[in-house]
């Protein structure tokens, strides 16, 4: 089996590293390069099991004309992203998205030039197996309530807010239900903005502050009970599993998809 070469964009930030680590301990999968608009032209970076190094550069377009690679990788910016994305698959390198803010515009750009090209591409809010989990139990329960409300927590250097993974929950969950939810908005606001944001009639709340990863948690309502779902991701290491997984099967897709559900396997429950 020839291995999947893959680029990673934002290869200098945290979670592109983490990437590359992953794609060292991960047989039948190699890192020919990294991209970042922090990168010199022309650098090397040392791959994080000192193994060997790869060329860096600030340069997307140079580094997939070079090396060919059969994956893109981003985990950047929304901004960067979509550039990167409309470059990639110019060059038939299908592409896996981890970075969040993407817009409904952006990702309908992205099914069609995937669509143009017959090539898969990966975009996910959130690569953790137990948000994709929590996230499918969320919508079978939403079924069954009325009232539900969504608190996200992240480190203070999240430049979105709510979350991505928020923003994501809360629309399957209003799916499955077919409508929205009863919101109760507040009678008096001492503080504006206190009831958090609102979406299809779940409230929604982001904390941002040190000492925090990645976390969510889901509470819903019905009289004299609630039922809660809470995530907690303690490291970027939670990401990877899926990430890897996302690499292997983008090669074998003809088209974008948008949740991670189908690739792990994971139908709706009848209830």
């Amino acid at each position: 089996m020839n291995p999947v070469k893959v680029v990673v964009h934002g290869a200098l930030g945290k979670m592109g590293q983490e990437v590359l680590r992953a794609l060292c301990n991960t047989p039948h999968l190699t890192a020919v390069a990294g991209v970042d608009i922090k990168a010199v032209n022309g650098q090397q970076q040392i791959l994080p099991d000192g193994s060997r190094s790869i060329p860096l550069s600030a340069d997307l377009e140079s580094i997939l004309e070079q090396h060919r690679p059969d994956v893109l990788v981003d985990f950047s910016t929304s901004g960067a992203a979509m550039s990167a994305i409309r470059t990639a698959v110019k060059h038939n390198v299908r592409p896996v998205i981890g970075t969040t803010g993407l817009s409904a515009a952006d990702l309908d750009e992205i099914k069609g030039l995937c669509s143009a090209q017959k090539i898969g591409a990966v975009v996910a809010p959130n690569f953790s197996l137990a948000a994709i989990v929590m996230k499918h139990l969320a919508k079978i329960a939403a079924r069954f309530f009325d009232y539900a409300e969504i608190i996200e927590l992240h480190h203070e250097q999240k430049a979105d807010a709510p979350s991505g993974t928020a923003i994501d929950t809360a629309r399957v969950m209003a799916a499955s239900r077919g409508r929205a939810f009863s919101y109760v908005a507040a009678k008096h606001e001492s503080i504006k903005g206190s009831r958090g944001g609102e979406l299809d009639g779940i409230a929604l709340h982001s904390i941002r502050m040190p000492g925090m990863l990645a976390h969510q948690e889901i509470i819903m309502g019905a009289p004299g009970q609630t039922l809660r779902i809470r995530l907690d991701q303690i490291n970027r290491e939670a990401f990877m599993p899926c990430v890897v997984l996302s690499i292997q099967k983008v090669v074998e897709l003809k088209e974008a998809v948008f949740d991670l559900d189908g690739l792990l396997g994971l139908k709706e429950e009848n209830c």
